[in-house]
């Protein structure tokens, strides 16, 4: 049986849409390297600045 690891201790990226960190997550086990957002809501606006998405006009 596999041993548990810390939280602290799984790798983590940064969201580009939102700029908060992210932690690995066991449904992303054979695609990390081309997990890029943290979230759905983050990949469907796929904006490269904070905010961005939120400005009018």
């Amino acid at each position: 049986m596999a041993r548990m690891q810390k939280k602290s201790d799984l790798p983590t990226k940064v969201c580009p849409r939102c700029g908060r960190p992210f932690t690995w997550r066991r449904k992303w086990a054979r695609d990390w390297e081309q997990v890029v957002y943290c979230s759905e809501r983050c990949r469907r606006s796929k904006s490269t600045r904070p905010g961005a998405a939120d400005e009018v006009g």
